[in-house]
């Protein structure tokens, strides 16, 4: 039994050894395989990162041309009321104006801009004089906004020098309009104004970019337009507006958002989406790469483990064999000498709630059987011995052992018995070896008897140490042979005596 549990022991270590091969295989190709991934993942971050920087930048460009377009084409429809001739050269202020005249001269006006003003959905289609008074489309909102102020706060629209001219929103903080006013001469100011939804068609995000927010703002970062209608009148989010401050043209990207913004006439167009969203795509390939990666590392497994198998089969087989024969008598089966010696001392060590003994037999006539039938007939009593001791100790808690040319060693265990049922069962084993030999004659006639003589001692009765048990055994054993063979003994102190005075 002792063989068995030292080739399971072995097997263990070869079983380990083909584990460890598995785990160093699977993290080598993991590594590999990770190491592969994160530098593809680096790599196609980078080139994506630049890609949609690029992409919200030409994006952002373009609201700024469409923009640009729509107030180009709203400044053309304005400066189409000059095709009037009094409506630049009038001046409702000249205090030497003839009142009939100046009737039938401001209704030509506000006829030509009224004609105008159907062509796109205005709010506002008219001239303001210094002295507040107006022709054309004045709607009630302007009217109520700016009162008899109405040219003054006009006139600080008007911010481009080389066109006289300007843009503006927010009067009051009232983001519903839009105005434009251009400068006619020193005493009339041309104005016209829409609602900002009409900028709903100006910004219109691309198919791609549906949750990109593009917002029109200001120097003050107040949010002239936006898609939520809600943000307008607002101040710009602080993250976003955190990263455009100080800046009329650049693109950036970081862990939160991917901002662009461009500068258009006084506003800053600005567009900007949540990186996250950006980078859905990327966050999904990171994904097929990890997940490519587990299913290398299984497949690094299964190809590991078939691997092992085939490289350490030999491997195994020379390692039980090693084992074996480092351990076990190879003649007999059971365990060498030093094996069952090292055996012994650590379980006789070892505080288990068990009992234990130690037989020690002795073959009888053996020399007789190598000088007159030769060592083949002697390895084969050996042989027999070590089966019959196999058979009859059957037990994992037995160890049994070659401690000499004929001599053999049984350190006997028991954990179910009671002392008077073990020592029973301690007699028993010997008698049932003795009578296993008791009939054995070899030899081409059977004419060669051989027996045993088997000496025992009880632990920790008669030696608390392998060295003390062997002793007690060996002085049964003695006492065996001098009453003349073919029996077994027990240890008592007098046997030891009776030997101390024969030496």
């Amino acid at each position: 039994m002792r063989r068995i549990r030292k080739r399971k022991q072995s097997e263990r270590k070869v079983m380990l050894f083909r584990i460890a091969i598995i785990l160093g295989f699977i993290i080598l190709i993991t590594a590999a395989i990770t190491t592969v991934s994160r530098l593809t993942i680096r790599k196609s971050d980078e080139v994506l990162s630049e890609k949609v920087v690029s992409l919200t930048a030409s994006l952002n460009v373009q609201m700024e041309l469409n923009l640009n377009s729509y107030l180009s084409r709203m400044e053309t429809i304005a400066t189409l009321a000059f095709a009037e001739e009094d409506a630049y050269k009038y001046d409702a202020t000249n205090p030497s104006n003839d009142e009939y005249e100046s009737i039938n001269r401001e209704k030509k006006i506000t006829e030509k801009l009224n004609s105008l003003c159907i062509m796109e959905n205005f709010v506002d289609y008219g001239i303001v004089y210094r002295n507040n008074r107006t022709v054309g489309k004045v709607s009630n909102a302007t009217a109520s906004t700016f009162g008899d102020r109405i040219f003054r706060e006009l006139s600080t629209i008007v911010t481009r020098q080389r066109t006289n001219d300007g843009w503006a929103a927010g009067f009051e903080g009232d983001f519903k309009r839009i105005y434009y006013v251009k400068k006619v001469h020193e005493n009339a100011l041309l104005f016209i104004s829409f609602y900002v939804s009409e900028l709903d068609n100006v910004f219109d995000n691309p198919e791609n970019m549906d949750a990109m927010e593009i917002r029109l703002v200001n120097k003050d970062y107040d949010i002239i337009f936006s898609k939520d209608s809600e943000e307008i009148g607002q101040k710009l989010p602080e993250p976003i507006a955190e990263r455009v401050k100080d800046k009329i043209s650049s693109s950036a990207l970081d862990d939160e958002y991917l901002v662009s913004v461009n500068q258009c006439n006084d506003w800053l167009v600005v567009c900007s989406i949540p990186t996250r969203l950006i980078l859905v795509e990327k966050n999904d390939l990171t994904t097929y790469f990890y997940l490519i990666t587990g299913v290398a590392a299984v497949l690094a497994a299964v190809v590991g483990f078939i691997l092992t198998l085939w490289l350490t089969r030999p491997i195994k087989k020379i390692v039980v064999d090693l084992a074996d024969e480092a351990t076990t008598d190879k003649l007999t089966g059971v365990l060498n000498k030093r094996s069952f010696e090292e055996a012994a001392k650590q379980k006789l060590a070892s505080e288990a709630d068990e009992h234990r003994a130690m037989l020690l037999l002795d073959l009888d006539n053996f020399k007789g059987v190598n000088d007159t039938l030769g060592h083949a007939m002697g390895d084969k009593v050996l042989e027999d011995t070590g089966a019959i001791l196999m058979k009859s100790f059957s037990s994992e808690n037995d160890l049994l052992g070659r401690v000499g040319g004929d001599e053999f060693c049984v350190l006997l265990s028991s954990t179910d018995k009671t002392e008077e049922q073990f020592m029973t069962y301690l007699e028993y084993k010997c008698s049932e070896i003795c009578s296993a030999y008791r009939d054995n004659y070899v030899g081409k006639d059977g004419s060669y008897k051989i027996s045993a003589s088997i000496g025992a001692a009880v632990f920790p009765k008669d030696g608390s140490t392998y060295s003390e048990l062997f002793s007690a055994c060996d002085a049964a054993l003695y006492h065996s042979k001098n009453r003349g063979r073919d029996n077994y003994s027990l240890y008592e102190p007098s046997m030891a005596e009776s030997e101390a005075k024969k030496q």
